[in-house]
């Protein structure tokens, strides 16, 4: 919510306008209406404030949007993706919840500095109260006469509208989700070119994720440098992260970047009382696992979570203690790429298939020595190979899972059961 900047917050309405007005809210967008703001002055901001896109990607706010031809003759397009669907992620469902006019301060102002004067919001279909919490203050701010056409006499417009999703993973990849605003089925579009010269409805387009549009504002109010301190080198800022799984407290923290994981996971309470931490997923279910040794030493930003083997992704930290099976864990996020694929590429369509039929085999007690050479050969097949990166995020944990806890993978074909049962059981297998 960026509480850091808020002075003051209604905890019973910290969604409403007054709330959002009585911490500066619209100010920003009420100088570049008075003309106080050029787009080079508030690029230059961003590239200062090294907010980088908090979707996934990881890639410099300020650049993107240095990118798009804003003096090209024609219309341009700002999207927002909410389409918020990877697993262990919940962060933009609560900023639109309880901050969406931070969303839509931040929209405003990305159409103003890219020339575009029309913006959709992507919202995943599941997200009900978000959406319909994002359409009343999409309402308020038309009443102010913040958003529409010749806004205050300005000669400036900018008009945003809601698009709801229907449930489809797939449409969290920025062409995809741009085919399915179009009314089209949401399958990845082939890069070149990308959106930036032809996005949607073939217009020059920028896509940024929903806490990425929402952090603009307060930067611009507080100056890059301040937002780029609160974080580390090449992590500038504040950052949310989704924490779940076993943990005492899971829930969303909104936290400088750089903080140690043993303090965040404190934050959540800690592993759930009587149990110890066996495997973290830092960004989400697409990234690689971790050991509990190695996410207890590293800092949750981008260098040292990918020095450590991962990637920071969404910021959805995924906490596993040592009750979990590995091997069913791998199976359970195999099912969902399976079952995710738009099938538009051969090795996604077929290969999440062939990852999740051979994991589904050894936990059926059916399991062959030579099972794990051939998950590994799939997914080095799958990763690279396909039209946008649903195929790697499907691949990609293969390797890790197999790579720190092959013991658990070996013990399930030879005895057909998982070592936790037997653990549990007391059994004594050799």
């Amino acid at each position: 919510m960026n509480e850091v900047c808020f002075k003051t917050i209604d905890q019973d309405n910290p969604h409403t306008l007054a709330t959002y007005k009585k911490n500066g809210g619209y100010q920003i967008w009420r100088e570049i209406l008075a003309g106080k703001w050029t787009p080079e002055k508030i690029i230059d901001e961003l590239k200062t404030s090294g907010l980088r896109g908090r979707g996934g990607a990881g890639f410099p706010t300020g650049l993107k949007w240095s990118f798009m031809p804003r003096n090209q003759a024609g219309q341009k397009f700002v999207v927002c993706n909410s389409d918020e669907g990877e697993p262990g992620t919940c962060k933009d469902r609560d900023i639109l919840r309880f901050n969406p006019h931070a969303v839509i301060e931040g929209m405003a102002i990305g159409g103003f500095v890219m020339g575009a004067t029309v913006g959709y919001n992507y919202i995943r279909g599941e997200f009900k109260e978000p959406f319909y919490r994002f359409e009343a203050a999409l309402a308020q701010a038309y009443e102010l006469g913040l958003l529409g056409k010749n806004i205050h006499g300005s000669g400036m417009s900018f008009d945003l509208y809601s698009h709801l999703g229907a449930g489809a993973y797939i449409c969290g990849e920025e062409t995809a989700l741009l085919e399915s605003i179009e009314g089209k089925k949401g399958q990845p579009r082939f890069k070149p070119p990308f959106p930036a010269n032809v996005g949607l409805f073939g217009k020059p387009t920028t896509i940024n994720n929903t806490e990425s549009f929402a952090s603009v504002p307060s930067i611009l109010s507080h100056g890059g440098q301040w937002f780029a301190d609160l974080g580390v080198k090449n992590s500038g800022g504040v950052k949310l992260f989704s924490v779940t799984g076993h943990v005492q407290k899971p829930a969303n923290f909104e936290v400088p970047m750089g903080i140690p994981f043993k303090d965040l996971l404190k934050m959540a309470g800690g592993v759930r009382s009587g149990r110890t931490l066996k495997a973290v997923i830092p960004g989400g279910s697409s990234t690689p696992v971790l050991t509990a040794e190695v996410a207890m030493n590293m800092t949750m930003d981008y260098d040292s979570i990918e020095h450590a083997g991962s990637m920071l992704g969404a910021g959805s930290v995924i906490v596993m203690d040592d009750s979990t099976c590995m091997v069913k864990a791998l199976t359970r996020l195999a099912h969902f790429y399976y079952d995710e694929s738009c099938g538009q590429c051969t090795p996604c369509r077929e290969g999440t298939g062939w990852l999740y039929r051979i994991l589904k085999r050894i936990i059926d007690g059916n399991g062959k020595a030579a099972d794990i050479d051939l998950l590994l050969s799939v997914q080095d097949k799958i990763i690279g190979n396909t039209i946008c990166a649903l195929g790697d995020a499907a691949a990609m944990p293969v390797e890790s899972f197999l790579r720190h806890f092959r013991d658990e993978f070996d013990h399930y074909i030879k005895h057909g059961k998982s070592i936790i049962e037997v653990k549990n059981s007391g059994e004594n297998i050799k």
